[in-house]
């Protein structure tokens, strides 16, 4: 076991400490006194010196030895959260029997069922240190399960309260014994933070019981059969729509079956991991290769998880960023080769009704509490009225409610330069995160593409340069393709769809200066619609400078 002079001991002082606060409660409970009620508040201050000192001597070490391993780090970082967990327990010990002083007869709690409650608190507190000292995974999964009994226990004992307090009788009283089980139940709360430290030490990565759960399942219906224990577990991307992404490796000397090594497993809210799902069988079916294999699946009431195939390669942002431009555009080249294949073998001549306005006005809400003057009112210059947001806004809406894409291709749905892998050494191109996929307006995907390198927090010449020339390859091919497709409202459609991508960025963009930017550019466009409304659509020209910086 990994030791740290003098954490290890404070660690198990304050888990005993702890444990003998839960039950010293139970006994005064069951007959209060004033000695124990004083030995209680009293070894309460003991426990939040002890709590300051590990604290400290976590920080410290962290900071002063430089020669720690990761792994040693975990440890260290699942202490510090142990110990703050045992202190609130120890505070709740105490709220407690401070609560015990509001009743006038304390035999009433005797009514109610606190002792199986708190057995629970105690036999999960009792495997803290044991589970920390032998990477016990299954002790902290039991330590995690805790909290679950104690929500189930809480249930009961919370509706026969209420009936009580229906029937009109002692309800102050009543109202006090509610409070002190909502302790016992927060208590709860900490045991499983508590396990998700504990599970944070074992398999080096934060991971919520749910999650955990919902790997473990993954992995077993994929065919996984060693415990869980045998793998690697990295969390490797956030996303902005709320899934844990984590890379499932193989631990040193493992066994993992070779589907399981190199997976990625993700995590999130069951309609979009299982939308996911199917576009991934959808595209690999259609393309192989483009995309991951699916692995396992499984669903958890609102949550699902997958696992998938770990593809090679860098993120398309990556490669522009960091590598010499013939890689670059070679990158390039076979990215458009592979959009050209795709788009020509799954189109059809079917007209589809776009939505880019409307996305703007779904997402103004996130935008303006971000930058809470995006949106502009209504003003005058000489003799022409300058229309206010909304009103360009409505204006562009009504316009856009008539436009129809000439035909519909199978689409990326969320084509950020980051969703896009470039394995160089097979010269593949693959395509990640596609919840978002389906049959649409081929020119969304362009749009969001150019607009997340436009995007960029990126303005030293020389890179931009090099966006700016990433961003003009990939415009210059979409519109060969709709010239040769006889897509003639292409620069029209482009118009909404870049003034939405400018628009709807600015939301993940704290440099307001640089927001702004992207704010007015949008307002352009939508000025330079309204402008033409009335004309034929075919004579619209979309004002190229608008995508360079």
């Amino acid at each position: 076991m990994i030791t740290f002079e003098g954490l290890e001991e404070n660690l198990k002082f304050i888990a005993i400490e702890v444990e003998n606060q839960t039950r010293s409660t139970v006994s005064f409970i069951n007959q209060p006194s004033r000695k124990l009620y004083e030995s209680i508040i009293t070894k309460d201050d003991y426990i939040d010196n002890l709590k300051t000192i590990i604290e400290n001597k976590c920080f410290s070490i962290i900071h002063t030895n430089k020669e720690l391993k990761k792994k040693d780090i975990n440890r260290i970082r699942s202490i510090q959260t142990i110990c703050v967990n045992l202190e609130r327990i120890a505070d709740f010990c105490v709220n407690i029997v401070r609560q015990m002083s509001y009743l006038e007869d304390y035999r009433i709690l005797k009514k109610y069922d606190y002792d199986a409650m708190m057995s629970e608190i105690q036999n999960a507190l009792s495997k803290v240190l044991p589970v920390l000292s032998q990477a016990d995974l299954t002790g902290a999964l039991v330590i995690c399960k805790a909290e679950y009994s104690l929500d189930q226990m809480y249930k009961v004992n919370f509706d026969r309260i209420m009936e009580e307090i229906k029937k009109g009788l002692r309800v102050p009283e009543l109202i006090t014994i509610l409070f002190i089980f909502r302790y016992i139940e927060r208590i709860g709360d900490s045991l499983l933070n508590i396990g998700e430290a504990l599970i944070f030490s074992i398999i080096g990565e934060k991971i919520k019981i749910e999650q955990f759960q919902a790997l473990q399942t993954t992995l077993s219906n994929s065919g996984f059969q060693e415990t869980i224990s045998e793998i690697d577990f990295q969390a490797i991307w956030g996303t902005r729509s709320g899934c844990r992404i984590g890379r499932v490796g193989q631990k040193e000397n493992g066994n993992t079956s070779p589907d399981v090594y190199g997976s990625i497993f993700k995590e999130g809210t069951g309609k979009k991991i299982s939308m996911e799902k199917a576009n991934l069988e959808r595209w690999n079916q259609m393309f192989p290769g483009l995309v991951a294999k699916v692995y396992g699946y499984n669903e958890d009431k609102e949550n699902a998880s997958l696992l998938v195939e770990y593809l090679p390669g860098c993120t398309l942002d990556e490669v522009i960023l960091t590598t010499d431009l013939p890689y670059v555009d070679n990158a390039l080249f076979i990215l458009q080769q592979m959009l050209a294949e795709i788009w020509e073998a799954t189109s059809k001549p079917v007209p589809a009704s776009t939505n880019y306005i409307q996305q703007i006005l779904s997402r103004q809400d996130e935008i303006l509490r971000v930058h809470s003057g995006s949106f502009r009112p209504a003003s005058k210059l000489g003799d022409k009225i300058i229309d206010s947001t909304p009103d360009l806004l409505q204006k562009c809406l009504k316009i856009e409610s008539q436009m129809r894409a000439p035909f519909t291709v199978m689409i990326h749905g969320d084509f950020n330069v980051n969703n896009i892998l470039y394995d160089h050494s097979n010269q593949r191109i693959h395509f990640i995160d596609l919840y978002r996929s389906r049959d649409f307006d081929y020119v969304k995907d362009v749009s969001v593409f150019l607009i997340s390198n436009f995007r960029m927090p990126i303005f030293e010449p020389v890179m931009r340069d090099r966006l700016n020339h990433v961003i003009q390859s990939v415009f210059e091919f979409a519109h060969d393709f709709a010239v040769h497709h006889h897509d003639k409202t292409f620069d029209i459609r482009m118009a909404f769809a870049l003034s939405r991508s400018f628009f709807t960025s600015a939301r993940f963009e704290l440099n307001s200066s640089f927001a702004k930017e992207m704010v007015l550019r949008s307002h352009f466009l939508m000025e330079k619609i309204v402008s033409q409304d009335g004309m034929s659509w075919e004579t619209f020209q979309l004002p190229l400078s608008i995508l360079f910086l």
